[in-house]
């Protein structure tokens, strides 16, 4: 009878969803945008998607046969994370540099800190802004879309914006008709991506609701410019926000487990977006504001989850 009471220990599993479906609806929905940065950019950024998820590939296999740990591959979480670091880089950069950023993302990131569930930041992101610090002139150099009109320039349209320039079409950034990395220039892709996961119950509209909201309002008070609807919306459009928004600030491991603490995460994001974007010397920020949001979810945790039920008498009763 004892062996019949006998149950594993939380958290229990009641839903059909795994890991690896989880991560493989993940990839179906980056699937528009990898093949449109391809086309927009050429094979070199078609190149620079498959090393970059061999390489994070190899380093986990590499990593867990070393310290003598299960064979990890079979989660897809690995290829989601060369995935996402590919489409965040320019499709010019040399393939030993996205080599190196996958090695940084799984070896660094994730597996120093216990593989999957534990790294407290997310990966990509991580190996991202490792790759911007250190070889920064190759991170700032975007090539030009071959569907833009001016071949001529490889500005995004927030270095247009910043520096003065000129008029950005929000239509080209919308269609993914502008320079950028390979995969934040189509805004109308990565929502449709985006969609799917919501229908699939992979996502939801807490973190990144309040993560555009936030920014929005943000721009609105401090930018300047009003209630310019060109600029607000070549804001939301350009730089990787909506990228970084459904796809990387709602990562299940690095954002809160509360629905509270979803939206505070969401509005801190929002905030250090606007704050690097308007008050920073570069003309984007979407990386480091989620990377610093991770660095917060402790303590958003702290104050968001629940106290179990009778606690507070209990605590009172010993006082």
């Amino acid at each position: 009878m004892s062996d019949m009471l006998k149950v594993s220990s939380s958290p229990h599993v009641r839903e059909k969803d795994t890991t690896s479906r989880i991560m493989l609806y993940v990839i179906i929905a980056l699937t528009p945008t990898s093949i449109f940065g391809i086309v927009n950019f050429g094979w070199h950024a078609a190149l620079l998607i498959a090393v970059t998820i061999a390489s994070c590939v190899a380093t986990e296999w590499v990593f867990n046969k070393i310290v003598k740990k299960p064979n990890t591959l079979g989660d897809l979480s690995a290829v989601v994370t060369g995935l996402l670091l590919a489409l965040n880089l320019p499709p010019a950069l040399p393939w030993w540099m996205a080599v190196l950023g996958g090695v940084f993302a799984i070896a660094i990131v994730k597996c120093l800190f216990g593989g999957l569930g534990q790294n407290f930041m997310n990966p990509a992101l991580g190996a991202r802004c490792f790759l911007i610090t250190a070889f920064a002139a190759n991170m700032t150099s975007f090539s030009a879309s071959r569907f833009a009109a001016d071949t001529f320039t490889g500005a995004t349209p927030l270095a247009i914006i910043k520096n003065g320039d000129g008029f950005v079409n929000t239509m080209d950034m919308l269609l993914g008709k502008t320079a950028g990395t390979i995969g934040e220039t189509s805004t109308l892709l990565i929502l449709i991506g985006a969609i799917f996961l919501i229908l699939m119950g992979v996502i939801d509209l807490r973190i990144p609701g309040a993560y555009i909201i936030t920014f929005v309002v943000f721009l609105l008070l401090f930018s300047g410019r009003g209630f310019d609807w060109n600029y607000l919306v070549a804001q939301l459009c350009g730089g990787g926000l909506m990228l970084g928004a459904f796809f990387m600030a709602t990562d299940y491991v690095t954002s809160p487990i509360t629905p509270a603490g979803q939206i505070i995460f969401g509005i801190c994001c929002g905030l250090l977006t606007g704050i690097f974007r308007l008050f920073g010397a570069n003309a984007e920020g979407v990386s480091f504001a989620i990377i610093i949001s991770n660095l917060l979810v402790p303590i958003i945790e702290k104050y968001t989850i629940p106290k179990a039920f009778g606690l507070k008498k209990e605590k009172e009763a010993k006082s």
